[in-house]
């Protein structure tokens, strides 16, 4: 007779206070909102079968349903406290789905939106360590701690060091080399999967016998300052990493870049426009923009703007930086793949770079997409690579440092 196949529940946490990053679940950490990362872990998850997500805010279950999360319940401000505790949390979801809808999982599955990176397939490994093992309470991601704690002191009352861990057989591990002492390792919010039973009756997240799920330390990112963000989306889209990703997965940026390809408003200006008494228009561009491109051009890039825009000024100022244009243009998409063949440069060594929905049809076509910082949210969301400046900001400039660099080490 066939098995039955253990239900396993995904709990998404994520509350909608953060004093360090406001709102930090929904903001956009490159391209999608910060909890898709952890709802496309379990979605994606063989093993998984149902995802919810635990929240005390409304914004928080609108965007997790429509990503293909459940959001049965909104949690109670008692629960979602700056020092409220993992196991409250998942002791109210637990008993709310009993008592609400007769649901009792096997396995609960926690996934915390701040370690947003996974490897594919690490969801599934945690599952199956656990049914694989009928004694073990839970399994835990973990990765080799960066320091070991053999070497870590505590001050006592008196005020004098005392090691904080002792080893058997070794009289002073503090001053014994790492090699020669027990390997140690560092808990991480990629995965954990419990038996429910655990939560329920031992009122614990973690129970007696916990096993080991081995993360690459390359993977860990524990999202909590702004620097921990910079850093992930800088390593979420770089290319080095084969992680669950929400949506189709980003290019990086071409190993050598032949062309570069740019809109106008909104890109090389702020996108606001001044208009007098007789309806003639100004705009502001930025000269650290213009130099950029002027050495880029000089390193031997050909540079081409594509925009909808009719008005005289969009001429004005790209012959003043001697670039190539294209105004009034209502299909960019085509427009670009007629600009590739007449210049006989591939799609692979060129790269557009846009911030508005008309922008979009464009991205496919060009071997990498890009978006000023101040972009359209769905610009935002389907581009490969995000900048860090805004268009009319220096995003231009910053975009020219990058293609040169990325030139000179293929040279």
């Amino acid at each position: 007779m066939k098995s039955k196949k253990p239900h396993v529940l995904a709990i998404i946490p994520a509350r909608g206070g953060s004093k360090s990053i406001p709102r930090k679940n929904a903001r956009l950490f490159a391209g999608h909102p910060l909890l898709a990362f952890s709802i496309a872990a379990a979605l994606q998850a063989e093993t998984v079968t149902r995802t919810i997500i635990s929240t005390d805010d409304e914004e928080m279950a609108h965007i997790a349903r429509s990503l293909g999360a459940e959001a049965p319940f909104i949690r109670p401000a008692e629960h979602a406290q700056d020092n409220t505790l993992d196991l409250p949390v998942f002791e109210h979801a637990l008993a709310w789905l009993a008592k609400n809808e007769g649901y009792k999982p096997d396995i609960v599955v926690q996934l915390r939106p701040t370690s947003p990176l996974r490897p594919r397939g690490l969801v599934d490994e945690a599952v199956q360590l656990l049914l694989k093992n009928p004694k073990a309470d839970s399994a835990r991601g973990v990765v080799p701690s960066g320091q070991n704690p053999h070497k870590m002191w505590r001050v006592d009352a008196d005020g004098v060091l005392q090691p904080l861990l002792k080893v058997k057989g070794i009289a002073e591990p503090y001053n014994a080399p790492r090699q020669q002492l027990p390997a140690t390792y560092w808990q991480t919010g990629h995965v954990d999967a419990i038996r429910s039973s655990v939560i329920l009756k031992k009122h614990s997240m973690s129970g007696d016998v916990i096993l080991p799920v081995m993360v690459d330390p390359q993977y860990t990112v524990d999202i909590d300052t702004m620097s921990d963000w910079q850093r992930g989306e800088w390593l979420a889209t770089s290319g080095e990493l084969d992680a669950v990703w929400p949506g189709p997965l980003p290019r990086p940026y071409p190993k050598q870049v032949k062309l570069l390809v740019l809109d106008f408003d909104g890109v090389l200006s702020d996108n606001r426009v001044w208009v007098d008494e007789t309806g003639k228009e100004a705009i502001a561009a930025n000269r650290s923009d213009g130099l950029g491109l002027r050495q880029l051009k000089d390193s031997g890039v050909q540079i081409f703007v594509l925009s909808r825009e009719e008005n005289p000024v969009v001429a004005h100022r790209c012959e003043k930086l001697g670039i190539d244009h294209r105004q009034g243009i209502k299909q960019k998409g085509e427009a670009l793949r007629q600009l590739l063949a007449e210049l006989n440069i591939a799609a692979e060594h060129t790269i557009f770079l846009g911030n508005d929905t008309n922008d979009l049809p464009c991205f496919p076509i060009a071997g990498c997409a890009v978006a000023v910082a101040d972009s359209h949210p769905a610009v935002l969301q389907q581009a490969d690579q995000r900048l860090s400046q805004r268009g009319g900001h220096g995003a231009v400039r910053e975009l020219c440092d990058l293609i040169m660099a990325i030139n000179v080490k293929k040279d």
